[in-house]
């Protein structure tokens, strides 16, 4: 649903003031102003005034704000539940109760000008569609564009994001245009929301966002072609199965060559659908590998923890251990003895919050194979076999696939 002029509609807290407009009569008058008592267009104050009167109404429906994400409103009765998620002036409203939706659009349309778009299918860039297998998210219009803009419709393709073999560095001229490479970066670390297979690679371009030589466009430009040759894929959301939490982290160690830090990956699924994931350099060096896949289990506790206050919030309860898969032994006895470490009393209090939700049962650590491990894809270049084995794992598909 889109909310007409949304901004009008916010109740403004502060004392504003404006000139008076041309063609009042008045605007010539020495001293003479206006005082605002509702937000305009161009405000600072009228994002947070608009989503205020929205609140206030969403709440007095009886609506509660999600403690983890404050655009999302969930409404829980006897007749069902009601979930609203907002956007600026775009509303995704969805529910197990018809009635209960048509109630809610009535009541939304008595306080503001609403127009119902229908069944969603397209939303900030990113295309739905149904099938009985579930729910397909991608972003092919977004990526056609993409191409267009940088004249690349006609490129050859290429089979993974990148070389086997690339070593990243600061060789290669400078480009004389930073801001043309930052806005390519940009828009490719929004393709990462459905397109997992493009993360790392778009982390490690965007390392370079400062300092761009004539290697990095190329580097970009591979993500680009390789984009080209799979412009339909995207993530399946399947609509049967379990409920059940599982993480996979994972860390390269020292895989940088110019700083020797390390990246942390890891990736969550609720059933057998992939829900999050993430490839971030490490803001220190480790100095074995057991410390740096420890700061990447600790981070990937923070997203855990996240998603189950979420969860709560939608209504499903996880009331059984989480596990938390890692390839690596020392970093699992670190996290379940609680003795004193002489090699890792260095590493910081808040990493250790880790180990509290472990000796908590809040998490449970689940040795897996290196040859198991999923989240490699988003800390190191992997062959295209291993590549595409790991894509179908994570359930990355081709929307001309048959439902």
């Amino acid at each position: 649903m889109d909310v007409k002029n949304a901004f009008l509609h916010g109740d403004l807290e502060e004392d504003v003031y404006m000139r008076i407009p041309p063609g009042h009569g008045r605007e010539k008058e020495q001293g003479m102003m206006c005082k605002l008592y509702k937000a305009l267009y161009g405000l600072k104050q009228s994002p947070r005034a608009w989503y205020s009167k929205l609140s206030s109404v969403l709440i007095a429906s009886g609506f509660k704000r999600s403690y983890a994400d404050s655009s999302l409103f969930v409404r829980t009765g006897k007749v069902g539940r009601l979930i609203v998620l907002v956007y600026v002036d775009d509303l995704i409203i969805t529910g197990d109760n018809m009635d209960e939706i048509q109630s809610l659009k009535s009541t939304l349309h008595e306080t503001f000008s609403i127009k119902d778009l229908g069944s969603l299918r397209y939303f900030l860039g990113i295309e739905m569609d149904h099938s009985p297998k579930g729910l397909f998210l991608n972003q092919r219009k977004y990526i056609v564009h993409l191409l267009h803009e940088v004249g690349m419709t006609d490129s050859k393709p290429a089979h993974t994001p990148l070389k086997s073999n690339l070593k990243l560095n600061f060789e290669g001229e400078p480009l004389s245009d930073i801001s043309m490479y930052q806005r390519l970066v940009g828009k490719l670390i929004y393709l990462t929301i459905t397109r997992p297979d493009i993360t790392y690679a778009v982390s490690l371009v965007s390392q370079f966002m400062y300092s761009p030589t004539s290697l990095h466009l190329i580097i970009v430009k591979r993500i680009l072609r390789y984009l080209k040759g799979t412009v339909t894929k995207g993530i399946l959301m399947r609509n049967n199965g379990h409920f059940k939490l599982e993480e996979f982290s994972d860390s390269d160690w020292a895989g940088n060559a110019i700083d020797r830090k390390s990246t942390t990956g890891f990736c969550t699924f609720i059933g057998r659908n992939l829900v999050t994931w993430k490839s971030k350099k490490q803001t220190v060096v480790a100095r074995f590998s057991a410390e740096a896949e420890y700061r990447a289990m600790a981070s990937t506790t923070c997203e855990l923890i996240w998603l189950k206050t979420l969860l709560g919030d939608l209504g499903i309860s996880c009331n059984v251990p989480i596990s938390l898969h890692c390839d690596n032994q020392a970093t699992m006895h670190i996290a379940a003895n609680p003795v004193f470490h002489e090699r890792t009393k260095h590493i910081e209090v808040d990493c250790h919050f880790f180990r509290n939700q472990v000796q908590s049962k809040l998490l449970e650590t689940v040795y897996t194979k290196s040859c198991d491990q999923l989240v490699d894809i988003f800390t190191k270049i992997l062959p295209s076999a291993q590549f595409e084995r790991l894509l179908f794992k994570f359930g990355s598909s081709n929307s001309l696939d048959p439902a």
